[in-house]
């Protein structure tokens, strides 16, 4: 099937692990240009790159910092033009859960300072490419996660942070098409997945059991099922008139599993 995707040029931030990464590959696959960043390690993006030598850019930038968020599209603008699609797929998650009263100030800033506001300073850029280089269509992927919509205790740094994609989404839909007529920005929420940030609780039997129990599938994801996702909102041919929408993919999971009946019938005495 024919995306339309090729020669298009996609800015995948955070695309050197996990979902990231594989939503590169399926770009690169369907010809597409791609702008790949990082912030730690560019090693497993080197490794595509030997695949894909003139389609792929490799980009360091934190994306907390305007000034290297901004030199990130110049960059992006002087090797392939047109940034058309932008996947805000960056961000992080601590691997220790805490109690709101035990999260220090420091872990909340610093998760909503990469999470929210990065990706509030990559979608201002992305539209200010739009408004330098003109066109009609043009796609901003938004990744948040079902704990945005489901919430996740001893996690609220993250979850509040991926709640605030769904009103991101509402907003800029509404402002792109004054820059591109035909733009369109949407969410995907991602479930529990099988990455390095996930690894740990998917590792964990007892913590596999009580999400699988909220899932119909009976399953985790792959990142592969995340980036098919993103690629058919990345594409104008296959999603040209979606906008405004949320993709959870996540097996249909209907919520969270609070206590085990062990823990019930403790609390009943």
């Amino acid at each position: 099937m024919d995306t339309g995707l090729s020669e298009k040029h996609v800015i995948v931030t955070g695309a050197s692990g996990g979902i990231g990464l594989e939503v590169t590959r399926m770009l690169l696959t369907e010809g597409a240009r791609v702008t790949g960043t990082y912030n730690r390690s560019a090693k497993p993006l080197d490794d595509v790159k030997k695949d894909w030598p003139e389609q792929l850019r490799v980009v360091k930038v934190d994306q907390t910092s305007e000034e290297e968020v901004r030199m990130l599209f110049e960059e992006a603008n002087r090797s392939f033009g047109r940034v058309d699609v932008l996947v805000a797929n960056a961000g992080i998650a601590t691997h220790e859960g805490k109690a709101i009263q035990e999260m220090t100030l420091e872990q909340w800033e610093k998760t909503l300072r990469v999470n929210l506001t990065g990706t509030f300073l990559c979608s201002k850029y992305f539209f200010a490419n739009l408004e330098k280089f003109s066109g009609d269509t043009a796609s901003l992927i938004l990744v948040g996660s079902t704990a945005g919509y489901f919430g996740e205790a001893w996690y609220v740094d993250y979850s509040t942070s991926k709640s605030a994609m769904h009103g991101m989404m509402m907003s800029l839909k509404n402002e792109i098409v004054h820059l591109a007529p035909k733009g369109r920005v949407n969410l995907v929420n991602p479930g529990w997945t099988m990455t390095s940030m996930a690894e740990e609780a998917l590792t964990d039997k007892d913590m596999t059991r009580r999400i699988l129990q909220t899932i119909p599938m009976r399953k985790t994801a792959v990142p592969e099922d995340i980036a098919g996702a993103i690629l058919y909102l990345a594409s104008d041919k296959l999603a040209g008139h979606v906008s405004g929408q949320t993709i959870t993919v996540a097996g249909g999971m209907e919520g969270r599993v609070l206590f085990t009946q062990e823990e019930i019938d403790s609390a009943e005495g």
